[in-house]
Order: C-alpha cells, then sequence, then structure tokens
C-alpha cells in the first residue's frame, strides 16, 4: 500500500510538472488519437456513400471550418422517412465506421456520419472536447436545413456517445438519441483502468461528463452495450441509462464487444427500434 501511495505522489508530480497546456494537449491527442485512416477494410463499405461538406465559422477557434462526411439514403423509405446523425468514436475516420452506418441505414434510416475537425477529410488540428461538440452541431443544423421537415435522430458510437448526448442536450428538435458502448465520463473511465487507483481525475481536462447532461435530453435515450465490451465497461453504460429521468431503455447485447455489438445484435437493435421508437 505504501508502495502505491509513493508511485501515485510521483504520477502526480510528474502531471504537475508539465505545462496546463501541453497536458491538455496530451490528453486531446490521446482521447481522440485523430487519424486519416479506416479500420481494416471497413473503408470498401463506403465506396457508394455520397460525400457532403459542411462549411461553418467557428466560434472556439475564431477560423473557418469544413467538415467531412458521407451521406447514404434509407433503401424503401418515403421521402420523409428518419434521418440519422452518426458520430463516431476514437482513432478510425468516418469510413472507419461504414459497416456501423450500413447497418443503420439497413434499418431504417438515411445516415449522415461525420469527421470532426482533425480526423480524415475534415479541417486540420487537434481535436477538442468543445470543437467535437461544435462539430456535431453544425451537421446537426446543416441537416435542418437540408432536410427541414424529417425527423432527425443522433446516434454515438462510443466516445462520438458522449458527443451525441451533449448534441441532444442543447437542442430540442430530435426525435430520439441512441448511444452505443459509452460512458458516465472519462475520469469514470479512466477509473476502470488498469491505474485506475491513481487520483488523476482532477487532472482530466476533457472530461465528457455525460452524466451531468443526460438529465437535460428531450426526447426519448436508447442505451446499448455489449457484455464483453472491454474497453468501456458495460456498467458506466448502465449508470448513464440510470441517471436519464425521461423515457429510456437499456439495451445489453450478449456477447457483444465495443466494436461487434451492432453486428451481434442487430436483430436486438431492430426491435429496440421498432418498440422504443415505433420505427419499422
Amino acid at each position: 500500500m505504501k508502495r502505491r501511495l509513493l508511485f501515485a505522489c510521483a504520477a502526480l508530480a510528474a502531471f504537475l510538472t508539465v505545462g496546463c497546456a501541453t497536458l491538455d494537449e496530451r490528453q486531446r491527442a490521446w482521447i481522440f488519437q485523430p487519424s486519416d485512416r479506416a479500420w481494416g477494410g471497413s473503408a470498401a463499405y463506403a465506396q457508394d456513400m455520397k460525400e457532403v461538406w459542411i462549411p461553418f465559422e467557428s466560434k472556439v477557434t475564431g477560423e473557418p471550418v469544413k467538415l467531412h462526411g458521407l451521406w447514404i439514403p434509407a433503401e424503401n423509405r418515403a421521402a420523409d422517412g428518419p434521418i440519422l446523425l452518426y458520430l463516431h468514436g476514437a482513432r478510425w475516420n468516418v469510413s472507419g465506421s461504414a459497416p456501423r452506418i450500413r447497418r443503420m441505414q439497413e434499418l431504417g434510416f438515411s445516415v449522415l456520419a461525420i469527421d470532426y475537425r482533425g480526423f480524415g477529410k475534415s479541417s486540420p488540428g487537434l481535436p477538442s472536447e468543445d470543437m467535437a461538440y461544435e462539430d456535431a452541431k453544425a451537421a446537426w443544423d446543416w441537416l435542418g436545413v437540408q432536410h427541414k421537415d424529417r425527423p432527425r435522430y443522433v446516434f454515438g458510437h462510443s466516445l462520438g456517445g458522449a458527443i451525441a448526448i451533449d448534441l441532444a442536450s442543447k437542442v430540442d428538435d430530435e426525435q430520439g438519441v441512441i448511444v452505443e458502448g459509452t460512458f458516465t465520463s472519462i475520469p469514470d473511465v479512466a477509473s476502470t483502468m488498469k491505474f485506475g487507483w491513481l487520483p488523476v481525475g482532477p487532472l482530466i481536462t476533457q472530461r465528457f461528463e455525460s452524466i451531468k447532461k443526460v438529465a437535460k435530453l428531450n426526447s426519448p435515450l436508447l442505451v446499448v452495450h455489449g457484455s464483453n465490451d472491454s474497453l468501456i465497461k458495460s456498467e458506466l453504460g448502465r449508470r448513464l441509462y440510470e441517471a436519464a429521468p425521461g423515457r429510456k431503455h437499456f439495451l445489453l447485447v450478449e456477447g457483444g464487444s465495443h466494436f461487434s455489438t451492432m453486428a451481434v445484435g442487430q436483430s436486438a437493435y431492430r426491435e429496440a427500434l421498432a418498440q422504443f421508437f415505433s420505427l419499422r
């Protein structure tokens, strides 16, 4: 126990000797892991998706921004069918989520998926929590202009789940929120890791505190988690669900990992969408 305490003190001292700006930048790089690459052969699933560009002026940085996105319309749906804003997680660009995007299309949505700044073909730079929130809002507003009479839903996977919840807490025109493999906050995620006993929570600048925002949602919330998710523990998804006061549903997909939950639970997804959102 004494050795652990000494190690914790040493770690804290190391953190405190690094400048605040450097500490913030390192956290942003570690949390987002921005990339212009897709995972494995996933980009092949995006070949028939339409590229879209969303320009706007950033209030966070004061600079012009251009977001890159992928659009795929639903098959065999009326022109007034539901639209989904898809927000991906860390590390891979939007093409890396193409198989998951296509599954949401197969479930009946027309889907717009975007890359945050620093990812893929979107404007370069090191992403931050506030920048990602702003990017999601810009994409949401763009959808509202392009498809103003169609019901819109927001979906987020992993880190994208926190971005989705932030967006939904700020708007009042979403029909529903779906998050998969997401969490309560970054400090909570850190506490579940190998060295989670270290008291570094107060030093985390990119906090993504979804648990404080979920109470502000104005629409139904579907929380999905894989029982075998070793990256983001299902307990965090359950806690997020329990903190939501409104209409909600928790779907635990047996055997689903952080990356396979939607594939493993496709039929369960379909049933949940039909029963919870009345989408068929």
